[in-house]
């Protein structure tokens, strides 16, 4: 046992090409002993060879090995050997058999009878045999895996550079994987070996799940640009594997993760477009040394906007949040980078004397408003809290950014203002009009003041956001819950929302609407299709019975829309100096907004929904661009049921 052990680690450690020398030695003495035993099954006995009859065996390799070189059968990595390969190796010898029998032919028309008729097919039987055997032999009885290996199924890293070549290195000697080889775009390495790994092109990889049981595909291309690495995900994600990736060569670079440390693929990659790079002259300008505001600081969307804003070196920087353990958990993370004052505030966006005392102590000069009730279905079961938070939360905060001489004041809406069919959206163009009334007002009185609003899609990974949702339907083994198959909306990623953020700041004037050029919508179907591939599970459909997880349709939700919108009228939008940033243009005479405001506020005193959802959507309609308004319903949602614990958007 011992020795084979010795002789089993011996060879796993041969160079590639001695292994390739060995391999061919081996044939050689099998060939040689298939015709041996051709002639001794012909004449029922030992046999021992003329002169002549040596001449025509060593002719059986000498034909043979150009022939099993030129099919391939040297390539093929033994311990990975497909049981399709043995139709490959048949084919080999039948070929070699054959020109063998024209070299036996010519000897017989030499004169030399010295090959009886039936050794041919005894050669070609026992010579596939052995071949054939002999690897399948040496694949489970030397290079058998483990069983925790073959458990946890094979690999193939998809990208055969330095990188890969270092990684393949890196789980070899770990052993816990099996890997099967490398995928790679560049045709100059299809059929070459790397890092003792054969190289094949993407189109194999079917073949590879099929032959090899491949089961994970890792990303190991950490320098390549991020279109083109959203491509490769995406045509990945049509197979039912999963789908992991190294760090970015940056992060490799800084020493921050090892290249054996692999981490799950970001679901930003399959927005479907390229992110829009952020102006660091127009982050620097709107954060560094300046007091800023951050009002829902402990929110999904507040707290990524307060760590890009920590990478600036502002002045000061105030996190207002009315949630304690939100405020505790991003205060914390904040005080461990910043070399700046972070002062937490416990307290809501409708307290206006409590904004009116933080702003004058601190001398804020930015205030980035994000607080707000964001989840479409809870805001629309509780319309007269949605309507308190949202719309006059964000008067008391506009209010008292105007009053307090704010320099730059920021509003984060949403793509659901637009023709807005739910309570959640028309709120939120209730804040877009309360920031123009004051960006007005400002103007009016000259005091420089910017008021803007920055209006984006949804955000993947925010509270409410359908991702999380669906990372826990899969987690659960499903079913992955749909409200509609055709449904779209726009996303972006919470990093680069946040940047939007603040460049949109940067770029107003007063009374700015800012969107972002976003591409095309994603179908939510397809989201959650690909969210199941990324899990390394299957969509269970039709095409698919046997897949591991449903996705079920379990209808609209009240309020929600097939589609979003980010524009009133997109033919009218404007450049920005940044060339992913629109400037929406809407109308600046907005007549009787403060009465409306009352008849608002009266409604909600009242505790009157339905009076309240009348305002709410009648004025949205009345307020919208002059050319839009024959097309907006002014008809409100009807009341909410309780809210559908489903998926949309």
């Amino acid at each position: 046992m011992a020795i084979f052990e010795s002789i089993k680690t011996a060879l796993a450690d041969m160079p590639r090409p001695l292994k390739r020398v060995v391999l061919i030695c081996f044939d050689v003495a099998v060939l040689v002993l298939a015709v041996w035993c051709s002639y001794a099954l012909r004449y029922g006995g030992f046999f021992t060879p003329r002169p002549q009859q040596w001449l025509v065996i060593a002719a059986a390799p000498m034909v043979a090995i150009p022939i099993f070189i030129r099919m391939g059968l040297y390539r093929a990595v033994i311990r990975y050997l497909p049981e399709r390969a043995i139709w490959t190796m048949l084919q080999a010898m039948t070929f070699a058999a054959f020109v063998w029998v024209f070299f036996v032919f010519l000897a017989e028309m030499a004169g030399n009878g010295i090959v009886p008729r039936s050794v041919p097919f005894f050669y070609w039987l026992i010579g596939g045999l052995l071949i054939v055997g002999s690897r399948f032999a040496a694949k489970h009885f030397i290079w058998a895996p483990p069983e925790e290996q073959l458990r946890r199924g094979q690999i193939v890293i998809y990208g055969a550079g330095e990188a890969g070549s270092q990684l393949a290195l890196a789980l070899r000697s770990q052993g816990r994987r099996l890997i099967v080889g490398f995928l790679d775009d560049d045709r100059s390495l299809h059929g070459r070996d790397i890092a003792g790994q054969r190289v094949y092109p993407p189109s194999e990889l079917p073949n590879l799940i099929t032959n090899y049981g491949v089961e994970e595909v890792i990303l190991s291309m950490p320098s390549v640009s991020l279109e083109k690495r959203q491509q490769i995900v995406t045509s990945l994600t049509q197979h039912p594997i999963k789908i992991r990736t190294l760090p970015h060569i940056a992060d490799l670079l800084t020493g921050k993760y090892l290249v054996n440390q692999i981490q799950e693929i970001d679901i930003d990659e399959l927005l479907g477009r390229s992110s829009v790079p952020a102006e660091s002259e127009l982050l620097g300008e709107m954060i560094r040394d300046r007091a800023i505001l951050v009002t829902g600081a402990g929110g999904s969307i507040g707290s990524e906007l307060c760590r890009l804003i920590t990478l600036w070196s502002p002045k000061v920087l105030v996190l207002l949040e009315q949630n304690e353990f939100a405020l505790y958990n991003i205060h914390r993370a904040l005080m461990a980078k910043a070399g700046f004052p972070v002062v937490p505030v416990l307290g809501s966006i409708a307290d206006g004397p409590l904004l009116a005392r933080v702003l004058e102590q601190n001398g804020i000069e930015v205030l980035f408003h994000a607080a707000a009730h964001k989840h479409v279905p809870m805001v629309e079961a509780n319309a007269l809290e949605g309507i308190r938070n949202n719309v006059f939360g964000s008067l008391a905060v506009t209010r008292a950014a105007f009053e307090a001489g704010v320099r730059d004041f920021v509003l984060i809406s949403s793509d659901k203002a637009v023709r807005p069919t739910n309570v959640m959206g028309a709120t939120k163009r209730w804040a877009e009009l309360i920031m123009r009334h004051f960006a007005g007002k400002a103007q009016e009185a000259g005091t420089g003041q910017r008021f803007s609003a920055v209006r984006f899609g949804n955000v993947l990974g925010s509270n409410g956001s359908v991702v999380p949702l669906f990372e826990e339907q899969i987690a659960k083994g499903g079913p992955v819950t749909l409200t509609h198959p055709e449904m779209t909306r726009y996303f972006m990623s919470i990093h680069e929302a946040a940047e939007l953020i603040v460049q949109a700041g940067a770029l107003a004037e007063g009374g700015d609407t800012f969107l972002l050029e976003m591409g095309q919508p994603v179908k939510i179907a397809d989201l959650a299709r690909n969210m199941i591939q990324l899990a390394g599970e299957t969509v269970r459909d039709a095409a698919n019975p046997g897949g591991s997880i449903e996705i079920v349709t379990v209808g609209s939700r009240p309020g929600e829309k097939m589609f979003e919108e980010l524009f009133y009228d997109a033919a009218n939008a404007q450049q920005t100096r940044h060339p992913k940033i629109l400037r929406a243009i809407g109308r600046r005479d907005i007549q009787d907004f403060p009465a409306e405001l009352s008849k608002l506020e009266q409604a909600l005193l009242d505790r009157d929904e339905q009076a309240a959802r009348k305002i709410l959507f009648d004025f949205v309609a009345e307020s919208a661009p002059l050319a839009d308004q024959a097309e907006v319903s002014v008809a409100p949602p009807a009341l909410a049921q309780a809210a559908h614990p489903t998926s949309g958007a």
